[in-house]
């Protein structure tokens, strides 16, 4: 193999290990990875096992149930409503969470609910 070919062969391992360096440090931080939300997070309502986050980005919310410690397939459940709409839930067995579900907003209140197993929380009407 003559210089010019490890030069190249050089040169292309040093690109890939500096674009999946970059790659590292441009990913989102683990809970918003994790959530599959877009956003900021704007409230967390805990319950039993776990709790509920709450995104917000222009004019969509989005919300998921996180448990505290994935394990067995158990009851998740997470739902938002935005006020005059029907609420969009996911519910099932999950391990880990349930969700993401968005809503348009707007300017209107919503209403977010999550469950792991037999425990429930209710945001009540917020981001009004």
């Amino acid at each position: 193999m003559d210089s010019g070919a490890i030069r190249r062969r050089l040169a292309l391992g040093v690109a890939v290990l500096t674009a999946a360096g970059a790659l590292a440090l441009a990913a989102p931080g683990s809970a918003e990875a994790a959530s599959g939300c877009a956003g900021r997070q704007v409230r967390t309502l805990s319950l039993g096992g776990g709790s509920v986050h709450v995104y917000k980005r222009d004019s969509y919310v989005c919300a998921v149930t996180v448990a505290t410690k994935p394990g067995a397939r158990r009851t998740m459940s997470v739902s938002i409503q935005a006020r005059g709409n029907r609420a969009v839930v996911d519910r099932g067995r999950y391990k880990l969470l349930a969700g993401p579900v968005t809503v348009h907003a707007g300017h209107r209140c919503v209403r977010v609910k999550g469950t792991i197993g037999s425990r429930s929380v209710s945001s009540g009407w917020i981001l009004c």
